[in-house]
């Protein structure tokens, strides 16, 4: 290993350390856990979290001989030195069926440099050192089972790191002190050459260096001095300050094993933990992840809440803890209800934290981010239910009604009066988790009674998708079609002008007043064929509103006829265009629009073009599609955009939550994407805009395509009040391969909104009550006609386009 990298570091550290202490021993131990909950709840708010992982011991051999220790043993303590591949898949495998997301390698240090034995079942494994064998059984584990490996490897050099990152989504390694004092004789460290400070400073900083998501943190109890802790974790805070790659800090206490060295030393007392992690997080600040885990301080863990830690560490509900096996982890359960009744929300994460799960570009090897996008909801945490848009899989039911948030009572008042809430304050909401989400969901759901009452609306309306021929190459589409999509469902389409007409008529004759018309980015198309498809819908149908072109296809139509969008909008309106649907939104941050759409209209022309149709006197919708890529942030920035266009324009008639479907996305079967939204932040994406749009845009619709019937109705108590349109012939969303089916009929939206407890009322598309003609024809409809799917001639692309 190289020296150690904070050696012109470490006497300032070590004074800062003795300069400290006095300051901390003045203050009252009370006063000392009050600061440290006040700095966690300002970062985390009530959410502490565990991982559910399952143990896997590589190796017991170790070359170290720490005093203290009982998970080492000799050759003939062990029935062999290595768990066998399939022994390791089997503890794996029990793991992933109990519904673990980490699989935990634990061993010893480089058994092989001491034990012949080690050497000779390596060998005889194929593999030359103990890192060869548990890169390999990382991999396997990844590979066969789905479980994020997790290695505590212990001390390595930086190309073994490297090699583990490729197969590990996270490592670590205890500093435990950074007292050079404990490796000398009598010493708890002493005889073990893989404790030496310098040694794993020097190793916490390549990983630094490497982009490794990392766990490290201090032993108290084994002969340090407090001066020699609080410097062990100002050396871990320097670490942390030059990568930001230290994800938790562990503040673990001794406890006296039979049969070490150590057995009779006196153990820490539980004022001197709660001491040390209070400290801990004064020091560290409010951000870093501070755990302490539960079960070496057995009945008495939750008291240990009070220091403000906000993890409990790895908690398996397979496999016992192999270093501590005297101390059981508590039930899952029982440490649920005791988080509550601190005031917390016991959360479940991965084997990286939230932060970095959250940000896979940066701190996950490419070759593990399917796995890990698999498994994480769009804050990074564990995805812990089955539910995703598009499928029948039944939506997870909320969490109950609990304590009261006064921080989150505070927000949710400010919304409902109608203020503007900051980015941060939204992101908040979208934090609920627990017993925030029935608070939060009760308040949007009391203001969408107080605004639109009881009233649900829908509108009778046909989807015309007249091309699905595009040069854009959307990461989450399925439906269009170019070079690069041609192994994904459907054939390219290009309609032609009659059986537009003949659509647009059927749908009168169906009892429409609306239809839904948008399509590719045909190179083919000019800003007159957007006129000619305008024109003939109108001839066909005179009455009906024609609601169509994203704003992607204006600017398209605009640059094709050499006119200024504010031009070509004011053409199509004249020609009869009603309103514009607000597609093409996905998300209104540009860095995630590179990533799922690129060369798509950026945030920033997106909002000028429908600002522009806005200034024209044409209506529009405001969507948003989440759950792929995206994270919470770019979420409330999309809100507050939309809100701040309204406050201007007063032009968006509706927000609609658009949930990715993911089963035929490209991105998701490259595995670049989530799996589409969990239910909870599904139901969120419903409840948060009705609280942050107030009062600017009164209408929260629900989509049946990818909710289906369950999730529509769940979402009605959530802030909804509308079920958008019937549709006739989604294409779209089946293209992504939603089991929802392409029409909700009338007759069965009603009953729906019956069943709960509401009055429908079958709408225009600008919210006026549908004539009563048109309703009695939606009801007595005919079945659809089959559709003529118009074949695309492929033929030059025009010169202004090429």
């Amino acid at each position: 290993m190289t020296a150690d990298p904070l050696a012109d570091r470490r006497a300032a550290l070590a004074a800062e350390a003795e300069a400290l202490l006095p300051q901390f021993e003045a203050r009252h131990l009370p006063a000392l856990l009050a600061e440290a909950r006040a700095l966690r709840e300002a970062a985390h708010g009530g959410v502490v979290t565990y991982s559910r992982k399952v143990f896997i011991p590589l190796t017991r051999l170790c070359r170290d001989v720490c005093a203290y220790c009982t998970f080492a043993k000799t050759p003939r303590q062990v029935a062999r030195p290595f768990l066998l591949p399939e022994e390791i898949l089997a503890i794996a495998r029990a793991g992933r069926d109990a519904g673990c997301h980490e699989a935990l390698f634990t061993l010893g240090d480089k058994p092989e440099l001491r034990y012949a034995a080690a050497r000779d079942a390596l060998a005889e494994l194929g593999f030359r050192s103990t890192h060869e064998y548990l890169t390999h059984a990382c991999e396997l584990v990844l590979r066969e089972t789905g479980l994020l490996p997790h290695a505590n490897a212990g001390l390595m050099p930086r190309e073994e790191i490297a090699a583990l990152r490729r197969v590990s989504v996270s490592q670590g390694i205890m500093l435990e002190s950074a007292s050079a004092r404990l490796l000398e004789r009598g010493g708890p460290h002493h005889g073990s050459p893989d404790k030496d400070p310098a040694a794993r400073i020097a190793m916490i900083d390549a990983a630094g260096e490497l982009a490794v998501p990392f766990t490290s943190g201090i032993l108290i109890g084994i002969g340090e001095t407090r001066a020699e802790r609080l410097e062990s974790l100002l050396v871990l805070r320097e670490l942390h300050r030059r990568h930001g790659h230290i994800q938790e800090v562990i503040v673990q206490n001794f406890r006296a094993k039979p049969g070490t060295r150590m057995a009779g030393c006196e153990e820490p007392t539980p004022e001197e933990l709660l001491w040390t992690a209070a400290v801990a997080r004064i020091l560290l600040g409010g951000a870093m992840n501070i755990q302490i885990p539960p079960n070496l301080s057995f009945a008495g863990y939750p008291r240990l809440l009070e220091a403000g830690i906000n993890d409990w560490g790895g908690i398996s509900p397979v496999t016992a803890d192999h270093v501590n096996p005297e101390a059981p982890w508590p039930a899952i359960a029982a440490l649920a209800r005791a988080t509550e009744a601190a005031g917390g929300t016991l959360t479940e994460r991965l084997a990286l934290y939230p932060a970095y799960a959250a940000d896979p570009l940066r701190w996950v090897d490419v070759a593990l981010r399917p796995k890990l996008l698999a498994a994480s909801d769009a804050a990074g945490f564990a995805r812990t239910d089955p539910w995703s848009p598009g499928e029948l899989t039944a939506p997870t039911p909320l969490p109950k009604p609990g304590r009261r948030s006064p921080t989150l009572d505070r927000l949710l008042d400010r919304a409902a009066r109608g203020e503007r809430l900051e980015a941060a304050q939204v992101e908040r909401l979208f934090a609920a988790r627990g017993p925030d989400i029935p608070q939060l969901v009760a308040a949007a759901d009391a203001l969408r009674a107080r605004v639109s009452g009881e009233t649900v609306r829908y509108v009778v309306t046909r989807n015309i998708n007249y091309t699905n021929v595009c040069t854009l190459s959307c990461r989450f589409c399925a439906f269009s079609k170019g070079r690069a999509q041609e192994q994904l469902r459907g054939k390219p389409y290009d309609l032609a002008l009659e059986e537009v007409a003949r659509r647009a008529a059927e749908a009168w004759e169906r009892g429409a007043t609306e239809v839904c018309m948008q399509g590719g980015i045909n190179p083919h198309y000019t800003g007159e064929t957007y006129l000619a498809l305008l024109h003939t819908a109108k001839r066909a149908a005179p009455g009906l509103h024609v609601h169509a072109f994203s704003p992607l296809e204006v600017a398209q139509g605009a640059r094709t006829l050499g006119l200024s969008v504010p031009e070509f909008l004011a053409r199509l309106r004249d020609a009869g265009l009603g309103s514009l649907p607000g597609t093409a939104a996905e998300i209104l941050h540009d860095a995630v629009r590179e990533r799922i759409a690129p060369g798509k209209l950026g945030t920033r022309g997106w909002l000028e073009v429908v600002e522009a149709a806005h200034r024209a006197g044409l209506r529009t919708t405001a969507t948003i599609m989440f759950g792929h890529v995206e994270a919470p942030h770019h979420w409330a920035a999309h809100l507050l955009h939309l809100r701040d266009l309204q406050a201007r324009t007063g032009g968006f008639t509706e927000f609609v939550p658009l949930p990715f479907v993911h089963m035929e996305a490209p991105m998701f079967l490259r595995g670049e994407a989530r799996k589409g939204p969990t239910w909870r932040e599904a139901v969120l994406m419903h409840a948060v805009p009705r609280l942050v749009l107030h009062p600017l845009i009164p209408n929260i619709q629900g989509s049946w395509v990818k909710l289906g019937p369950a999730g529509l109705a769940a979402v009605l108590d959530a802030g909804a009040n509308d079920l958008g349109g019937t549709l006739m012939d989604e294409s779209i969303s089946h293209a992504a391969g939603t089991q929802h089916g392409q029409e909700y009929a009338p007759a069965a939206m009603e009953a729906l909104i019956l069943a709960a407890a509401r009055v429908p009322q079958q709408r225009t598309t600008l919210y006026a009550p549908a004539p009563a003609e048109r309703r009695a024809r939606s009801l007595t409809a005919a079945p659809l006609a089959e559709r003529v799917q118009t074949p695309f001639r492929k033929h030059p692309i025009p010169e202004h386009l090429a």
